[in-house]
């Protein structure tokens, strides 16, 4: 049976003054998910992944000529659907090579008490990551080590920002991410249960021998500073990522997504899919 879409009627819109094009337009900038509620997301993979996480789609634009785009994602009968010509449709979305296909979304709301799933908890907290690129792949690497949530502090990149947005490859419209304030965050966290690791780049707790079974919170750091001494403060325990090699320290992404990975492993999560158990051993 051909998707939904298929057989959509849709509107032309032929002004770049239209309502609807004007919110678009307004959703890719910074902020704009906690005005409106609704966020833009722009190419074929991250439509077909907001169809796929179940969440509200508002409106759906496609430049002239890329209706077969559209004819391949199931979408719900009652999404509107607008046709925009090239110039329109390059004038609303932030790519300078745009698929021709764009959305606007509404997500869940999350809080953080949505973040304390099952008895061992596991919760990225982002402090001060500047690069979107970073903050996506680090939530995506969250849903794919089963952490339950990721916390945003001050001077973290939006989630929602449109790059932030396409690293993490639609994770964002799943994952539990919040921001909060430090003095908030660190405050639940302590009254959670949830014991505070933070990464640094040497003298802390190897990786490999820290419990990162137990209900936790990573803490990672600004790009190029690290983790501030206040933040520093605010951790029951330091971890380390040992490097052989002559570099001074890891991205800030890949960090995260190793002690995810490492978290993840001493949880036996690998165990139950066939991978390594507990201890580094193929599982049965």
């Amino acid at each position: 049976m051909p998707p939904a879409s298929q057989h959509r009627l849709s509107r032309i819109v032929q002004s770049r003054q239209n309502g609807r094009v004007k919110e678009l337009r307004a959703s890719f900038s910074p902020g704009s998910r906690f005005e409106s509620g609704r966020v833009g997301i722009e190419g074929e993979h991250l439509l077909s992944e907001a169809v796929r996480s179940g969440i509200r789609i508002i409106s759906v634009f496609f430049r002239t000529g890329a209706e077969g785009l559209l004819s391949r994602i199931a979408l719900p009968a009652e999404v509107e659907v607008i046709e925009l010509p090239a110039e329109i449709f390059a004038s609303a979305v932030t790519t300078e090579s745009p698929q021709g296909i764009a959305a606007l979304v509404e997500p869940k709301v999350f809080s953080l008490d949505d973040m304390l799933i099952g008895k061992t908890p596991l919760i990225v907290v982002a402090a001060g990551l500047q690069d979107p690129g970073n903050l996506g792949t680090l939530v995506r690497s969250a849903e794919a080590f089963g952490a339950t949530g990721v916390i945003t502090l001050p001077g973290t990149v939006s989630p929602w920002n449109a790059k932030a947005l396409r690293a993490s490859s639609g994770s964002t419209l799943r994952v539990a991410v919040v921001q909060a304030r430090e003095e908030e965050a660190f405050s639940w966290l302590r009254v959670s249960g949830l014991r505070i690791f933070a990464a640094v780049a040497e003298k802390g707790s190897a990786a490999a021998a820290t419990n990162l079974g137990q209900p936790a919170a990573l803490l990672i750091g600004n790009e190029g500073s690290g983790l501030s001494p206040i933040l520093l403060d605010q951790a029951d325990e330091r971890v380390t990522i040992p490097c052989p090699g002559p570099v001074e320290s890891l991205n800030a992404a890949v960090a995260g997504s190793i002690l995810l990975y490492e978290a993840s492993r001493q949880r036996g999560s690998f165990k139950a899919a066939g991978g390594a158990d507990e201890s580094g051993k193929p599982g049965a």
